[in-house]
């Protein structure tokens, strides 16, 4: 929880705050002037100052300019019982973060300023305590996970980075593939030698085998000078391979050859030379379906897949999405100079039920349109995509087929997440039919007005 300074000469106003927020089980010291806070504030860290703007010996804006100093990342509320257009200019000026009246609503008010500052510092705090952990087990910081799923796989890339086994990783698109490269590149002792990415997928055969292997001057229409191959320039290096499973058959066996006998020979020349890359594949496809089609050579399989990692749709670890949202906001309020300060809970709520066909990746872009159209604090429903916020979670889950039996997804469900999408949809439908009057919705549904409240505050519906 936060640790809280209140400041005011109003000692009625400092205990009422102090049993208010203790209640909530904050951290709560109380200064009953300037001087006495400033004393506070050079002994103690804290997360977030409560001050009146008049005092008799330090207002709270020359209050709020020297917890800048002391406690730069502190959050600063300046509260005030004469509101003028003066006060609430120099508030702003000094660079308050908050601006309250004192009247019969302050003490709602600034516990919705503080529940939401501990929120985020919750999410910060923990954020940064993961990307520590992620730094030291694979040298980045910008692959983010808690679940039990991801932690096996950082454990994982800890183990492998320092083989020189070739790893080959699978799942969806989106998943973070290259990510788990770069990690396992920079975990290895081949950390300060190339890594040099090719997307497989992306060139024709002929362009494929050029850019790999290289060619010499004249070797084709259009070869006008030597050039060397991806396998040279990663020499002593990692190559990472992305979309494997989408080479040709012929390529295929090229490849087969280099990793077989560690020698490639550029197009146009009769020479070989020898390579040590340590080569990373990656793919989204399922190569041993491949191999049964005949569309994958097995023995390159194998030569591939000496140590298999397999990266979890985002579906499969729900409970790194509010991590994952909270990090893109970041990255893109700042890039964007916006002052968004986090993420509704409604909203946060959708995020988390939403199936993201296009993982990682897809919660990437919507969190960048997200900030880029959110004009108020908090990231909110309202700039969310529709296919977001209209997501029904319970809907393959909850289907039942003819013989009445349910169908189950093959991934499994979050069975908490559906039952309360369940019933916060039946609560939504029942208040709609009766026109808004919550007695009658309870009727509806077969419930007592009190059971009724019950789920609405639950599900946060007004």
């Amino acid at each position: 929880m936060a640790h809280i300074l209140v400041v005011d000469d109003e000692k009625s106003i400092c205990e009422l705050l102090e049993i208010t927020f203790r209640k909530e089980g904050h951290r709560v010291e109380v200064a009953t002037s300037g001087e006495a806070a400033r004393r506070r504030l050079e002994s103690q860290i804290f997360d977030i100052v409560i001050s009146d703007i008049r005092m008799p010996d330090t207002g709270g804006v020359d209050l709020l300019q020297f917890a800048k100093e002391m406690a730069p990342t502190a959050v600063f509320i300046l509260i005030t019982g004469v509101p003028t257009i003066e006060t609430a200019i120099a508030a702003i000026n000094s660079g308050a973060d908050r601006y309250v009246i004192k009247d019969h609503e302050l003490v709602d008010q600034l516990r919705r300023a503080v529940q939401q500052v501990s929120e985020n510092l919750k999410w910060q705090k923990e954020a940064g305590y993961l990307r520590r952990e992620l730094r030291r087990l694979t040298g980045l910081d910008n692959i983010i996970g808690r679940s039990p799923k991801m932690r096996a796989i950082f454990d994982l890339i800890q183990t492998v980075a320092p083989q020189s086994s070739r790893v080959l990783i699978t799942g969806e698109s989106g998943t973070g593939k290259e990510l788990v490269a770069r990690a396992i590149h920079e975990n290895s002792a081949r950390a300060q030698t190339p890594f040099i990415t090719i997307n497989c997928g992306a060139f024709p055969e002929t362009l494929l085998e050029s850019e790999l292997f290289g060619y010499l001057k004249g070797a084709f229409t259009g070869a006008n000078e030597n050039r060397q191959g991806l396998f040279q320039a990663a020499h002593g290096g990692t190559l990472f391979m992305d979309e494997i499973g989408n080479m040709s058959p012929t390529m295929q066996v090229k490849l087969y050859r280099v990793l077989q006998e560690g020698k490639v020979r550029p197009l146009g020349s009769t020479e070989e030379a020898d390579v040590d890359v340590r080569v990373i594949a990656a793919t989204n496809k399922d190569l041993e379906k491949e191999i049964a089609e005949g569309r994958f050579r097995e023995d390159l399989y194998y030569r591939l897949s000496v140590i298999p990692i397999h990266l979890p749709p985002l579906r499969e670890r729900r409970e790194d999405i509010p991590l994952l949202a909270r990090s893109f906001l970041e990255r893109f309020r700042k890039a964007m100079e916006k002052p968004i300060e986090g993420i509704e809970p409604e909203a946060m709520r959708r995020l988390e039920a939403y199936d993201w066909p296009g993982n990682v990746r897809e919660l990437e872009n919507t969190m960048e349109r997200s900030v880029a159209l959110e004009s108020g604090r908090n990231i909110s429903l309202a700039v969310l995509p529709d296919k977001v916020t209209s997501y029904d979670s319970g809907q393959a889950a909850a289907k039942a087929g003819r013989d009445g039996a349910v169908a189950f997804p093959d991934a499994g469900l979050d069975f908490e997440m559906v039952i309360g999408e369940t019933e916060r949809r039946y609560i939504l439908a029942a208040l709609e039919r009766s026109g808004g009057v919550q007695r009658r919705a309870a009727e509806l549904l077969k419930m007592s007005y009190h059971s009724f409240r019950h789920y609405a505050k639950k599900h946060r519906i007004q």
